[in-house]
């Protein structure tokens, strides 16, 4: 956190502000500027809003149990199972012939689910997980790509009450085995393969080399087939199970879902944190979903009615809460694509927005940073009118990509939910309700109704308006994490000690703690400013990455901008920004000095970087985050650590022989 005494500085100008049209107000779900105030004075029963909209098998005794804090309880007593919410029920409906998930492969192969086929699959699988030994609360875990037996998966796994770990399918054989043997998983179920840029990936072969280091052994494997004949011949070893052959096995059997106490586990999210062992973040099954249900309906404006895509992977939490349980438990159509956004040309993502009417639209700043860099004339090449709602994810958005985002997406016409929250919270905490709230480009917006987000300075005291410090949520919600999988101590360490007593029962003395920075003003809107460890210290101010890298990609011919800190002599640390620019810009004298006149006038000549680099791509991680460790290792001169998580390592080399050569 903060050294010292030294405070957190924002130096952003105010936002522009946006109104959401009179349309999409009249539309919404959520309308009534009211509902602040309504949660606020009936906290916390005002969360029985997002428990109504589940089914219950047995009802909650009590909203929240807040007797041993942070270890708090939502609906307790309640018992209900989360594949019925997603599933069974829609059929019984009357939704039964509704789309549930349309998906899209690399090479424009498509799949269509209904709630009925949906139900079927789920219900088979969840068969012959049972007939494999998978037993109530066996961890299973999920290796696999965009395909719709990941989602199946899940919904099979809540089905038998198995919670799920679902790792992701760009991640290492070795972070496979590390994730299996710390949640004590003896079951996986994984795929021959997929495509990636036009070409099959080897996925079997991965997974085995990280079944091979799990050390409690594995009881059984499901494969799916996803290659056919661009497969690379593995044979299946003897406690490996094609997937086809399973539900051929169980076709046609159902199995009754099982009622799990709303404080049940229901999956394990690993963090990929760059350094250390990862945490597993324990999710349970009725505040979960509910929160998943209800922000989906009132800040994504999700009908059943409606054809929505959110273009994260489902091995990061964003796809769990808001591609798989969120929209399935309102019954919506979800859309799922395999690949990329660029193959095999750039306007991928645009034309599977056309071919399919999408509605709502979710994504990433780092995707939005790619579609302005790669220019307007992609999306205009077609028809984008079926949109209502933009949202983004993952990271703080610089203002200028929201307006292109808003622009060039949304027609000016579509609100855009700038949404700031984490693996730990389950689900969004700081965004504009869009048919209540106004939009500040940058700016995240106000916490959700419901949710006592605050910002404050390192002893803990509420900042003023327009001052920056440190996010804090000073009350529960009921998507919140309840522990980390075996290791409640590093819970409370990890999130809780900072600005808690931690030896107090009293549940007003705790604060969860999500260590990023960020600035509030007058109307109560949150700048979400980046992690504190993404904070550069100049001079004695401390000045957060987000504000900077906006500052630059501000700047006309910019597309993409990291900036770190370096050691300085006088300075203590200096701004290193490397800099992706927009094609056909020249990277010269000129556009440097543009940069920094563009930093010193947004910011102030404290900011005004060391070094501008330019460079074609930055050092990512397979999910798309930037790896600053990286970038402040080569502006330092330093040894360069471990660069396997990378999707892109190759650019980390080129990188330092551009700054090595200055």
């Amino acid at each position: 956190m903060a050294d010292g005494d030294t405070e957190l500085e924002a130096r952003l100008v105010e936002q522009e502000e946006f109104e959401p049209s009179e349309e999409f107000v009249a539309q919404a779900n959520v309308s009534d500027p009211a509902v602040y105030d309504e949660f606020e004075e009936n906290w916390p029963d005002c969360w029985e809003r997002a428990a109504e909209m589940l089914d219950w098998d047995e009802e909650y005794d009590e909203v929240l149990d807040d007797s041993n804090p942070p270890f708090y309880k939502w609906f307790t007593g309640g018992k209900l199972n989360v594949s019925y919410n997603c599933v069974d029920r829609h059929v019984e409906n009357g939704d039964k012939n509704r789309v549930a998930i349309k998906w899209e492969g690399e090479h424009g192969e498509t799949r269509t689910y209904t709630y009925q086929d949906l139900y079927r699959e789920v219900n088979e699988f969840a068969a012959a997980l049972r007939d494999l030994g998978v037993e109530e609360d066996d961890v299973v875990t999920l290796y696999m790509p965009m395909i719709p037996e990941l989602p199946i998966a899940m919904l099979a796994c809540a089905r038998i009450g198995a919670p799920h770990s679902v790792v992701f399918g760009g991640f290492s054989a070795d972070a496979l085995a590390t994730r299996m043997n710390s949640a004590d998983s003896r079951f996986l179920v994984t795929c021959d393969g997929y495509y990636r840029r036009g070409d099959p990936l080897d996925h079997l072969d991965k997974a085995n080399e990280g079944l091979d280091g799990v050390d409690h052994g594995v009881d059984a494997a499901v494969v799916v087939d996803r290659l056919g004949d661009d497969g690379f011949g593995h044979d299946l070893k003897g406690n490996q199970h094609d997937w086809d052959d399973l539900l051929d096995e169980h076709a046609g059997e159902r199995i009754d879902p099982v009622e799990r106490d709303a404080e049940d586990m229901l999956f394990l999210m690993y963090t990929s944190g760059t350094t250390g062992q990862p945490k597993g973040v324990k999710h349970t099954t009725g505040g979960y979903l509910a929160y998943a249900a209800w922000t989906s309906h009132a800040v994504l404006d999700i009908e059943k009615e409606d054809t929505y895509w959110c273009s994260a992977d489902i091995g990061w939490i964003t796809g769990h809460s808001y591609i798989v349980y969120g929209p399935m438990a309102l019954g919506t159509t979800t859309v799922m694509y395999e690949g990329t956004p660029d193959f095999p040309n750039r306007d991928r993502l645009w034309d599977i927005i056309e071919k399919y009417a999408v509605d709502i639209f979710y994504t990433a700043p780092t995707a939005i940073r790619a579609f302005m860099k790669w220019g307007s004339r992609f999306p205009e090449q077609h028809d984008l009118s079926s949109l209502r709602l933009l949202g983004t994810v993952g990271e703080p958005i610089n203002p200028r990509a929201w307006k292109w985002y808003y622009k060039h997406i949304g027609n000016e016409d579509c609100p855009v939910v700038d949404t700031w929250w984490q693996t730990e919270t389950g689900g969004m905490m700081i965004t504009t309700l869009p048919g209540v709230k106004k939009m500040k480009p940058g700016s995240a917006g106000p916490p959700l109704p419901g949710i006592d987000a605050q910002i404050v300075d390192t002893s803990g005291k509420q900042v003023d308006a327009g001052r920056a410090g440190y996010l804090t949520v000073n009350r529960p919600w009921p998507g919140m994490l309840r522990t980390l999988y075996k290791n409640d101590e590093r819970f409370i360490q990890e999130y809780w000690q900072e600005y808690s007593d931690v030896d107090s029962d009293d549940p007003d003395d705790w604060v969860y703690f999500p260590e990023d920075g960020a600035k509030i003003d007058g109307d109560d809107y949150i700048t979400i400013l980046g992690r504190v460890d993404d904070v550069i210290n100049v001079s004695g101010h401390r000045l957060g990455t987000m504000e900077i890298e906006s500052a630059i990609v501000g700047v006309e011919g910019v597309a993409e901008a990291a900036v770190v800190g370096g050691n300085h002599e006088v300075k203590g640390e200096a701004v290193y920004a490397y800099v992706i620019t927009e094609e056909g810009q020249d990277e010269d004298d000129e556009m440097r000095a543009r940069i920094i006149e563009g930093v010193e006038d947004a910011i102030g000549p404290i900011a005004r970087p060391e070094m501008v680099v330019f460079t074609p791509e930055l050092p990512k991680t397979r999910s798309g985050k930037i790896m600053r460790r990286l970038l402040e290792e080569i502006a330092n001169g330093e040894e360069l650590g471990d660069t396997t998580t990378l999707r892109n390592p190759e650019v980390v080399e080129s990188i330092q022989r551009q700054v090595e050569g200055e």
